[in-house]
């Protein structure tokens, strides 16, 4: 099982390769892109490099990364379904947008075609979010495609040794199926 291509009005969604690493590192690189992130910033394109390997190589029944582009060829960001537990039937969305694009409701529209896969490929019937209370942006759009909000995980991740906090936000199946994609 491959990872499908999507097309958008303004925007192309493919699989994520290694020759992504110069563009995705634009955010992946950047401290402030990264703040809300359960990674630090990549140090150097090699580790970004490394980071897209790992996920290009994982088996699609439990993660996947789609590279997010303009239709004029220009890399915005990157979404990923992963922490797919296919007994329980869930798994979680993950994204970023290069900071050029910040703001230009990229995410907006690549979300809505990977949520469907996810629902109808992946036969999920919860996707999770699980978002920093700070990260005004991310928690905006969640209720902009239809999860909710359900309740703060006090420190439940640890990045570069530090506690973290995250809301989860949860879309159900038959949610998704009651709005437009």
């Amino acid at each position: 099982m491959s990872l499908p291509v999507f097309e958008t009005p303004r925007l192309t969604l493919r699989s994520i390769t290694e020759h992504d690493a110069h563009a995705l590192h634009e955010a992946y690189g950047n401290a402030n892109a990264m703040r809300h992130w359960d990674l630090p910033p990549s140090a150097g394109v090699p580790q970004t490099a490394e980071r897209i390997r790992t996920s290009a190589e994982a088996d699609p029944r439990w993660h996947g990364m789609w590279a997010i582009q303009t239709r004029a060829g220009r890399f915005a960001g990157a979404i990923n379904y992963h922490a797919h537990n296919e007994s329980q039937r869930r798994l979680a969305l993950g994204w970023i947008v290069v900071p050029s694009f910040w703001r230009q409701g990229i995410m907006t529209e690549a979300a809505p075609p990977v949520i469907s896969h996810c629902f109808t490929q992946l036969h999920v019937h919860r996707i999770e979010a699980r978002i920093e209370p700070e990260n005004v942006s991310s928690r905006r759009l969640a209720a902009k495609l239809g999860f909710t909000e359900e309740g703060l995980l006090r420190d439940w991740l640890i990045v570069a040794g530090e506690f973290r906090s995250v809301v989860m936000y949860s879309l159900l199946r038959p949610e998704q199926r009651s709005r437009p994609c």
